[in-house]
């Protein structure tokens, strides 16, 4: 009997000239912003790599890798001040892409601790709050999480029940929260929640384990971003100080300048596991030998190649703009919807692509290709559906909104 030996996994690493830069993308990056992605990818080559697929396959968040993490100097991104580094929008896109290019959890967790709780701290806070709370978590000696779905309240999430009662010098929190990215983890908790008036405002839980009336579950069973931890919080009681709503959080569309931010850099997420993909693809189909020639010989491989490139192309450079104009101040929901729309679907194309050109070895993770795949359903549901993206975007073209 004949016994093939399976290709080994392709080498994953700094991809070769051009095989992502067509359109010499590189070109239009300042040397600082190269600086970031260079100093990114090496770490998540080196350090993250190596380690994925076994953190991933045993759902447990990889803690190890924070300080590491932390060394990299981005976390706030274009925050300025208090200890954070004050990238541009295109500089902080990449670090999301070549994180995710990395891994899908670790990504996921810099857009919670990063994008969502320290943005939140730093564009809703006062001088006084960002003072307090942005410097350890831009050391990442207290990590941050961003509580604002709910169990009943996901698409719709502007209809939160959590409910925030005014006593004397405190609040009260009562509710419950669902899918909270770091929930079981973090030290700096933003609650979205309704006061007295019906106002919706964010309110920093300064969190220890003995906090009382916090109650943080860890979500199991999960098929995608198994190493990063999602958490169903039941709050109960939870007194914070009033001096801890965040001062410029009155009304949801506050939050939703939060999201907007945060929206960017998932859809730069989403060009780093594309990228992954393509890269793996290429290696193995470069490799792989069937009928007497490598895959690569193939028309039907070399078209779905050109395909994926193609995808890969027009996320980066929608994604490039979306930063400039961010950059500039005038970047807006529907824009940031948009991007999202755009790169997590061809992302999503891209990843299975790139499964089905593996075959079989598609499935195994030592292949680089399986995780990717299962963590892009992830990307492609949070921070807003496809659907509601696209009803956002309906909004903006037809000046008429189908949804509350």
């Amino acid at each position: 009997m004949t016994v093939i030996s399976p290709p080994p996994p392709p080498v994953i690493g700094s991809p070769p000239a051009r095989l992502t830069d067509l359109y010499y993308f590189d070109e239009q990056l300042t040397e600082a912003e190269r600086d970031v992605r260079d100093r990114v990818r090496s770490w998540s080559d080196t350090a993250v790599i190596p380690v994925a697929n076994d953190y991933w396959q045993r759902a447990q968040f990889p803690y190890e890798l924070v300080p590491g993490y932390a060394a990299l100097g981005i976390a706030g991104g274009q925050l300025q001040g208090h200890g954070c580094p004050g990238l541009t929008a295109v500089a902080e896109g990449l670090a999301a892409a070549e994180l995710a290019r990395g891994d899908g959890s670790i990504s996921t967790f810099n857009v919670v601790h990063s994008g969502l709780a320290m943005a939140a701290i730093g564009t809703l806070g006062s001088e006084e709050q960002k003072a307090r709370w942005l410097p350890a978590m831009a050391r990442c000696e207290k990590l941050g999480a961003f509580a604002l779905t709910e169990p009943d309240h996901g698409s719709d999430v502007a209809g939160l029940e959590t409910r925030a009662r005014r006593d004397g010098d405190e609040y009260v929190l009562d509710g419950a929260k669902r899918w909270i990215g770091n929930g079981s983890i973090a030290g700096i908790v933003v609650v979205w929640a309704r006061d007295d008036d019906g106002n919706v405002g964010g309110f920093v839980v300064e969190r220890d384990e003995g906090t009382p009336g916090y109650e943080a579950t860890v979500i199991t069973g999960k098929s995608g971003n198994r190493a990063v931890w999602q958490a169903e919080i039941q709050l109960r009681g939870v007194r914070v100080p009033v001096d801890n709503r965040l001062t410029e959080s009155r009304t949801f569309a506050d939050t939703a300048r939060v999201l907007t931010k945060s929206r960017q850099n998932v859809a730069w997420e989403a060009v780093g596991h594309a990228v992954a993909a393509y890269e793996a693809a290429v290696g193995y189909v470069s490799q792989r030998r069937q009928f007497g020639k490598p895959l690569a010989a193939f028309q039907l491989v070399q078209v779905k190649l050109s395909g994926m490139l193609s995808d890969i192309i027009g996320m980066q450079l929608l994604c490039l703009r979306l930063a400039h104009l961010q950059d500039e101040g005038r970047a807006d929901l529907s824009m940031a919807s948009l991007a999202k729309l755009h790169t997590a679907s061809a992302a999503r194309r891209v990843l299975a692509d790139a499964r089905d050109l593996l075959g079989g070895n598609g499935l195994l993770l030592d292949y680089h290709v399986a995780r990717h795949h299962a963590d892009i359903e992830a990307v492609y549901t949070y921070e807003g559906t496809d659907s509601i993206q696209s009803l956002i975007v309906g909004r903006a073209i037809t000046g008429v909104g189908a949804f509350t």
